[in-house]
Parts: C-alpha cells; sequence; structure tokens
C-alpha cells in the first residue's frame, strides 16, 4: 500500500506542477498538452487519477494546486523527485522557448522539495536534442 500511496504522490505531484509550469507564461501551447498526455502514458498514471487532476486545475486556483503538487512532491524519494524535475526541466523547452516565469517556478519548487537540480540538469541534458 505504502509503494501505491507513493506512486500517487509522484503522480499527482508531477502533473499539477507541471499545469503550474505550463500555466506560468500565460498560454497553454498544444505541445506542452501533449507532453502531459506522454506523461500518463510514460508513468502509467491511471485514467481516474489523471481525471482527478484534471477536474482539479479546472476547479482550484493556481496556489492550491501548486500547494498541492510541492506537497505531494515533498512525500516522494529522491530519486521520484528526480525523476520529476527532470521531467518538468524538459517540459520547460517542449514549446520552443524558455520563459523567465518557468525558470523561477523550476528553480523555487527544486528547491522547495530538497531535489538536486545540478542533478535534475545532467539527467535532462542526456535526453535533450544534440
Amino acid at each position: 500500500m505504502a509503494s501505491n500511496d507513493s506512486s500517487k504522490n509522484f503522480q499527482l505531484g508531477l502533473l499539477y506542477l507541471s499545469h503550474i509550469l505550463i500555466s506560468a507564461d500565460g498560454v497553454i501551447h498544444e505541445a506542452e498538452e501533449k507532453a502531459l498526455i506522454k506523461f500518463k502514458e510514460d508513468e502509467k498514471i491511471p485514467t481516474p487519477l489523471f481525471d482527478e487532476f484534471q477536474r482539479d486545475v479546472k476547479t482550484k486556483k493556481l496556489s492550491a494546486i501548486y500547494q498541492r503538487g510541492i506537497e505531494m512532491m515533498n512525500k516522494c524519494t529522491a530519486a521520484e523527485k528526480k525523476k520529476a524535475f527532470t521531467h518538468l526541466f524538459k517540459l520547460c523547452a517542449v514549446d520552443g522557448s524558455i520563459h523567465v516565469k518557468e525558470v523561477k517556478l523550476l528553480l523555487y519548487s527544486s528547491k522547495m522539495t530538497d531535489a538536486d537540480l545540478n542533478e535534475i540538469m545532467v539527467e535532462a541534458a542526456k535526453s535533450l536534442p544534440k
């Protein structure tokens, strides 16, 4: 059961922080929406959990979504945090540009969750096009 809770924390935390990140520049691009669907597939996020996320982002304020995402990430292991923030780091560039608000949000969020930003950047760089 604990691993299921851990997985749920990771999956929802990733989705909530992804939503905040893609909303940071004021425009949600099609490529960013596709990236969310890819996260769902890659991380095997169950449809009911994804539906819960979609309901929440339609009904809750961004500040509440951000707070919930941080709370969930803080319940994750260091490896899960690294994996989530690697996804988030790559998400910043998926629309073809990186907005300063996205960078600030990523830096602040990684600090709030004690994620190692250097490790995240190295991991994310491995999968970026050369």
